[in-house]
Formats: structure tokens, sequence, C-alpha cells
């Protein structure tokens, strides 16, 4: 019987549509094809790629020159520039700014044949720190309002290069999205005086029917009302709205998590394209104590279509418990 289920923190509902239930096998993914060519992103290529803003390096390596384990630069292409003001306008009902806002690449490392299930613990580490470190730096800009982090993996899932990258996006808006998951964990506080994801933590550690791993930082799970199969979050259990408030010891935690989740993805489903997306809470005026930070990760395995774009519903053909229990099972 097909279930209807609720995201507890924004209200947006789901159908878990078990009379389509599909096993990790049914998805059919196909195997990304080498795309070979040019590469801007290897050793060597480095004036190809603007200069680079934040770069891990050896000893004595000059910038912008080979000897580096992790480089940001600026996107090539980018969503929004960095340079102007805002100039914020109205036109009767419609409002307009300039498009002002920084667009970075995170190269995750000179090999090209890496992926963040094959780099070195330190190596995902570092990716870590770079992410803290943009962040931090870019709170000092006036202008935005928020950064997102985000990352595609393969062809299917956004990426136009297939040299291991993440990105980021500063914004001088709060994305719509991002305002959801605030307002239901503001209203869940304001009802309960509790962080309604750790109210999920707890309940989802109790029930263990979506739980995939856990360990003293951080809970992987499969959420009770996933859009999409094998959609999985990464919680910090230590509550805090900011990632880059982490500690040593959370970074060092959540680089083993983090790394582990994704081999447990691959092997599931074979290497599969997917997102990931680091929720956090933006600053302004350090509020909004009660948001929670936390990683989501989607495999690009189901297509959304016209029901889901009319209606705001999404059909998952995966319940996350079953999906919970194939990663569980997989040892990373």
């Amino acid at each position: 019987m097909p279930e209807l289920r609720k995201d507890p923190i924004i209200g947006r509902w789901v159908i878990i549509s078990t009379e389509r239930a599909k096993r990790p096998s049914d998805f059919g993914i196909a195997p990304e094809t080498p795309r070979g060519g040019f590469c801007p992103f290897c050793p060597g290529n480095e004036d190809k790629t603007p200069p680079e803003i934040l770069a891990y390096r050896q000893a004595g390596t000059p910038p912008n020159r080979p000897g580096w384990t992790l480089r940001v630069v600026a996107n090539r292409f980018p969503a929004l520039r960095i340079e102007g003001e805002l100039d914020r306008q109205g036109d009767g009902i419609y409002d307009w700014m300039n498009g002002v806002g920084a667009h970075e690449v995170i190269i995750e490392s000179p090999n090209h044949e890496d992926t963040l299930t094959t780099v070195s613990p330190r190596a995902m580490e570092e990716l870590l720190w770079a992410y803290r470190d943009r962040l931090l730096d870019l709170r000092k800009d006036t202008r935005f309002r928020y950064a997102l982090i985000f990352k595609n993996h393969g062809q299917a899932a956004g990426a136009s290069l297939e040299h291991t990258h993440s990105q980021l996006i500063a914004l001088p808006i709060v994305p719509k999205n991002v305002l959801e998951e605030m307002d239901g964990a503001q209203k869940h506080w304001g009802l309960k005086e509790r962080c309604i994801f750790c109210d999920i933590i707890r309940q989802e550690i109790q029930q263990q029917a979506r739980v995939v791993t856990e360990d003293q930082h951080f809970l992987v799970l499969s959420p009770f009302a996933p859009r999409f199969p094998f959609e999985t979050w990464v919680l910090p259990k230590r509550h805090d709205p900011w990632f880059e408030n982490s500690s040593k010891p959370e970074m060092e935690a959540l680089a083993r998590t983090l790394s582990g989740t994704l081999r447990r993805i691959e092997k599931v489903l074979g290497n599969p394209p997917y997102n990931y997306i680091l929720h956090n809470a933006p600053v302004l005026d350090g509020k909004h104590v009660t948001f929670h930070w936390h990683i989501e990760i989607m495999p690009t395995l189901t297509r959304v279509a016209g029901f889901e774009w009319g209606s705001g519903f999404y059909i998952n053909p995966t319940p996350p418990e079953e999906a919970a229990q194939f990663l569980r099972n997989a040892q990373p």
C-alpha cells in the first residue's frame, strides 16, 4: 500500500510508492564514460583558471603553480559576480537587484582520477577545513546573506567537469528552501522549546529503523519522508546552527563519516551520480539559534516530472527503512 509521509521540518508531503518499490539493482545506473580531453583543474594548468583564492600546498611552492593539495578559485563562468553594489530597486510589484555574489570552485584533489570515495582521510578533512575557511571569510562581506556549499558528482547530477570539485555560491538573499527549514525549526522551538533536528536524532537513535551509522559526533540516516530514493542525511549530534563552529575532533569525525557514507552509497548503487548540499544557518546578527546544520546527500536515480512540478509532491519508490538497511549492511 503506498504511503503519504509528511516531512516534520517543513511540512512537505511525499509519496512512498511501495507498489513501485525498487531495490538498488533496479535503477539501472549507467557507468560514467571518461570524457578525456583537456582539464583546467589538473596540476600544470593553474594559469587556465582564475587566480587561487585559497590553496593548501607543499611548503615553499608558489601560488598558482603545482604543489597544491587543494585549490579554491573563482568560477570562470559565475552565476553571480563579486564586483559591484546590489542597487535594490522596485518596479511596482516587481523587485530586482544587480547579480552580485561570489561563485567559487573548490578543486578537491590534484589527481584527476580521484573521487571523494578514494581521497585520503587527510584530504577529506582538508576539504572540510576549506569549506570552513571560505564561509568565515565571506561572512565579512556585508552584501551577502547566505553562502551555499554544494557538490555535483557525475554528469546526470550536473557536473560539467569530471575532475572532482565542489562549489560555493554566496548570495545577497537567503534562499527560499533555507527559509522554509528555518521557519519549521523556529515553529517547533516555539511549541516545544526544543530543536526539531535534535528531536529527530533522539527518535531515530531510539527506533533504529532508518539509521545508517553513527559515532560519538554524527548520525547518518535515511529521513522519514525522503524526496528521492536513498536520500541520506548527515547530522551532528551537538546542536549548532553553523557548520563553521565545528571543533577539530568534529571535523575529523565528519571526514570519516562523510567519506564512509559516500562509499556505502557507491557500494550499494554502483557509483551513482549524486548531489550533496551543506544546510547551514545564515548569519543574521547571530540569530537563528533554533537551526541545526547538516548535510543532505541525494543520489540522482529518478527524474522530477510533471506531477512533482505541478503538485510539489515527490514520488519515491524506495522506502527509507529499506534504503537504510541496504546502506547499513554495506561495509565502506
